[in-house]
């Protein structure tokens, strides 16, 4: 690992600010332990309020160039930067696996994510389209354009520590905007090393500071972030408690948002499922990530007539599942990122229990060798009702919770009953089926997938759910409008100044 370190720029202690040249930070020691092992990582100084007006006099100073950039010449720095992420995709995967505690392969997907989100701004960047429109006067043409926000704040979680900064900053650089980071304390060591990558692009091409600012810190830096009026957009992925009050802060100075909060997914599995390609849809989305996605698979509603089938190949599958160091490209399942995630896991077994539910696959946390750092637990299976309380709670664990249906309009409401809306999936090769859960009257999450499971998203489609799940939406499609503000232009290239709505208004 020590390796890895040197190759990102990370060193024994770290700065924890930067605004795209020069590192800073005066506060607090923070120090990164692996879930993997235990052990520690490395240490980052965190940012002081000086700190942070520091980054936003940068950003401040930088958008006055980068609004003035033309779109496809933004695009070309980031794909300098894509490019820089492929030289180090696999150095960078290796970090993430390892602070986070994701196995390797999902540290890997994750940097494509990362590389593919770069590709599509790059090309994006030549479509930032307005509209002409017909005025209803003489001699007088209207359009729609789109301009910069100014500075974007993105507050990142831990369970995806680079890609879904990568989903908001490149498409915020090429609409113009320029971004501060506040990344999670529990993976500050990934935001460190993408900050240096940036900074070689920024370097190579005599680019000024504040285009990209990190700044490392707890919850007063988020504070910051949401109360300064300098910042037009805020960017929060976390849980709903955390977007409630970012999203009251932002709205109270009238500032926007795009909150991607908890989910609560479900696949309906019919009687017209294919089995087999479901089993692996259903176990992935349940245990990928050891639990910790906001698109995991959390319920399972089975047709009644093929439930007992179903839970008997998934207690098969759990039976095989190999849980350990995600380094380790044999293992199914890594750690919870640390033992509070654990003390979660713990409480939510103990109420499906006082619930009234019932555990077919118990859980439990692993000790012995391979488990050092008290983090790894079993993937758990409970059958349950979809009204209780703690099937209604998002657990940021692997708890995967069976219930039966009758018919699938019955399906449909319990899948949407809850307060989340993020992801779900339908397994049917019934087209019927398929085309109710699609419809208006079907799922009512951000995301429907048919035959595939919750877990996971292409860039290209624009990412986010309803309800509590915040209802804002990144990455692909068109999500790049929210990067932007909209401007209605007339124009009158006639000699007479006529008034809407046929209104006169004559001086002589």
């Amino acid at each position: 690992m020590q390796n890895t370190l040197k190759a990102l720029g990370l060193k024994e202690i770290n700065d924890g600010c930067s605004t795209g040249k020069n590192w800073f930070a005066n506060g607090e020691i923070l120090e990164s332990y692996s879930p993997v092992d235990g052990k520690l990582i490395g240490k980052i100084k965190t940012a002081t309020k000086a700190d942070y007006q520091k980054a936003i006099s940068a950003a401040s100073d930088a958008f006055k160039y980068w609004k003035t950039i033309p779109a496809p010449k933004r695009g070309e720095y980031v794909r300098q930067f894509g490019d820089k992420l492929r030289a180090k995709k696999a150095e960078l995967g290796k970090l993430v696996s390892y602070e986070m505690g994701k196995s390797y392969q999902e540290g890997l997907g994750e940097v494509q994510e990362m590389i593919d989100i770069c590709d599509f701004a790059v090309g994006l960047s030549r479509q930032l389209y307005g509209l002409q429109l017909h005025s209803e006067r003489p001699n007088h043409r209207m359009m729609e354009q789109w301009h910069p926000l100014g500075i974007v704040g993105i507050i990142s979680a831990f369970n995806f520590p680079v890609a879904v900064w990568a989903w908001n900053t490149t498409l915020a650089w090429i609409c113009g905007d320029v971004c501060i980071w506040k990344p999670s304390e529990k993976t500050p060591l990934c935001s460190i090393a993408c900050q240096h990558i940036w900074n070689e692009v920024a370097k190579e091409n005599n680019l000024p500071e504040g285009i990209s600012c990190l700044v490392n810190g707890d919850y007063k830096i988020g504070e910051y972030l949401t109360e300064d009026t300098h910042v037009a957009l805020i960017s929060a992925t976390g849980s709903t408690r955390m977007g409630k009050l970012v999203g009251a802060k932002v709205a109270e100075r009238f500032g926007k948002s795009i909150l991607e909060l908890g989910g609560n997914n479900a696949i309906i599995i019919t009687e017209n499922a294919d089995l087999d390609t479901t089993l692996v849809g259903a176990v992935f989305g349940a245990v990928g990530t050891a639990g910790q996605r906001c698109t995991t698979t959390r319920r399972l509603i089975i047709h009644e007539n093929i439930y007992t089938k179903v839970k008997d190949s998934l207690v098969k599958a759990y039976g095989q599942l190999k849980i350990g160091d995600p380094l380790d490209e044999k293992n199914h399942v890594g750690p919870l990122i640390d033992k509070d995630a654990v003390k979660g896991y713990m409480s939510a077994l103990e109420r499906v229990i006082t619930e009234g539910g019932k555990i077919i696959v118990p859980g439990g946390v692993l000790e012995g060798k391979g488990y050092e750092s008290g983090c790894y637990v079993k993937p758990a299976i409970a059958e349950a009702k979809n009204e209780m309380a703690i099937v209604q709670h998002e657990t940021f664990a692997p708890i995967l919770y069976l219930m039966k249906y009758k018919t699938l309009e019955e399906a449909i409401d319990m899948q949407n009953g809850v307060p989340q809306g993020l992801s779900s999936a339908i397994m049917t090769l019934n087209m019927r089926e398929a085309e109710l859960f699609l419809s208006a009257s079907g799922s009512d999450c951000g995301i429907a997938n048919v035959n595939i499971g919750t877990s996971g998203a292409e860039i290209g489609g624009a990412f986010g759910g309803e309800k509590e799940t915040g209802g804002g939406r990144e990455s692909g499609s068109d999500a790049w409008k929210a990067y932007m503000r909209r401007q209605t232009n007339t124009l009158n290239w006639g000699n007479t100044l006529p008034l809407a709505q046929g209104i006169k208004f004559d001086l002589g």
